[in-house]
């Protein structure tokens, strides 16, 4: 595998974080999953008594591979073994608050002082400096919320609405990941390890960026609108007689007017002065998506899709998550990768979106239980028996 032999120690909790130790982990890294006694709290994601949820593939998905033991930090002992880690990693990530890792002596400075080449990866919701920068952040706070990302995807006149789980998270996940491969890069060129940093806020910001560029130059941004209102008719989506949703995507310049008119079934709009401009199709933007939309809504999926694919068109069909996990093309991708599964066949789940033709990648290990190679990890790290025995009966280790 790419990363054999680069050991990351992630002290982190919920999706961000292990997300990016979890893509390093597919790659090849040695993972050592750090948590508190109770475990990381994503455990339970799904945990619920009324309808008897014994799985979890929400944690599966970022924690597969991983090796696990669970230290107590405010111990004496719970602390030195996780710094008898870090001594030995190459790579150490966490989203634990810094003053609470500064306080048990685990910030990036501490660790690099006696590790000068350990990167040392923080992932935070606002950042490390600024009047925030302590403040508590999931995605839907620091990423979804307060970068901009809520706003800008509600069309004007609707609500803001919630997110589905782990989106902004699994962004930050990659920028994570890349940027500590940036720094792993460089410490091969200087024998020097430094402090990387993402966060949910900034992951926010660049994704989207392209929008946010316009605001930060010009000073203002229009709103999405509505499906029956858009900005552009060829961008749009649209259904089928028999219920199915479809997106098209117009090209800049290209002869689309014409496919997407004739695709519909309505080749009378090429004729009509209203639409003979880009300007006008711009303008009555509304009444052009109604007459399209009486196209779309008298024909059959099939038949759409054939007279888009025909016309070379950008498109797409509106998928349910069933779908998706049925598409051809996804699995053809390597969308998907297999998870062991102890006394069963494996099953899948979502892979990272890298693919590196020629390495093999699945099925992966499943992601341990709390504190499953807690033994073995401090067995490696020079503890006694006797040691072991010692912390596990006091809690400093589970």
């Amino acid at each position: 595998m790419l990363l054999q032999g680069l050991k990351v120690v992630e002290f982190a909790s919920y999706i961000a974080a292990p997300g990016a130790a979890g893509l390093l982990c597919d790659w090849g890294a040695e993972v050592i999953k750090v948590e508190r006694p109770g475990g990381d709290p994503m455990r339970r994601a799904l945990a619920d008594a009324k309808n008897e949820i014994r799985e979890n593939p929400t944690f599966e998905l970022d924690n597969r591979g991983k090796r696990a033991m669970a230290l107590d930090i405010t111990r004496p002992e719970g602390r030195e073994a996780l710094i008898r880690l870090a001594d030995q990693a190459d790579v150490l990530l966490t989203n634990v608050r810094l003053a609470s890792l500064k306080r048990y002596g685990l910030d990036d400075k501490a660790l690099r002082a006696r590790n000068p080449r350990l990167v040392y990866a923080v992932v935070t919701g606002y950042g490390l400096e600024g009047p925030d920068a302590a403040k508590p952040g999931f995605d839907m706070a620091a990423f979804w919320a307060r970068g901009g990302v809520a706003h800008m995807t509600a069309p004007r006149g609707v609500d803001p609405f919630m997110l589905r789980s782990g989106f902004g998270d699994h962004i930050c996940s990659l920028a994570t990941a890349s940027a500590i491969l940036a720094a792993v890069y460089e410490r091969e060129r200087t024998g020097q390890g430094r402090l990387v940093e993402t966060s949910l806020l900034s992951t926010g910001i660049y994704t989207m960026g392209s929008d946010l560029a316009v605001q930060l130059r010009l000073g203002r941004l229009s709103r999405m609108r509505t499906r029956d209102d858009p900005l552009d008719p060829l961008g749009n989506f649209y259904q089928s007689s028999d219920g199915r949703w479809f997106v098209i995507r117009r090209r800049e310049g290209g002869p689309d007017f014409e496919a997407v008119a004739t695709a519909a079934g309505r080749a009378d709009l090429l004729d009509d002065a209203r639409f003979s401009t880009s300007r006008g199709r711009k303008d009555l933007a509304r009444e052009l998506t109604a007459e399209l939309d009486q196209g779309f809504n008298a024909l059959p999926f099939e038949t759409i899709a054939q007279r888009l694919d025909d016309a070379d068109m950008v498109w797409a069909p509106v998928q349910t998550p069933a779908e998706v996990a049925a598409d051809p093309q996804a699995h053809a991708s390597g969308c998907f990768v297999e998870i062991e599964h102890e006394g069963d066949e494996p099953y899948l789940s979502p892979s990272g979106p890298a693919r590196f033709p020629g390495v093999p990648l699945s099925p992966r290990p499943p992601a341990p239980a709390v504190g499953q190679h807690t033994r073995q990890i401090l067995a490696d790290l020079g503890y006694s028996g006797a040691d072991i025995d010692a912390m596990l009966e006091s809690g400093a280790a589970a």
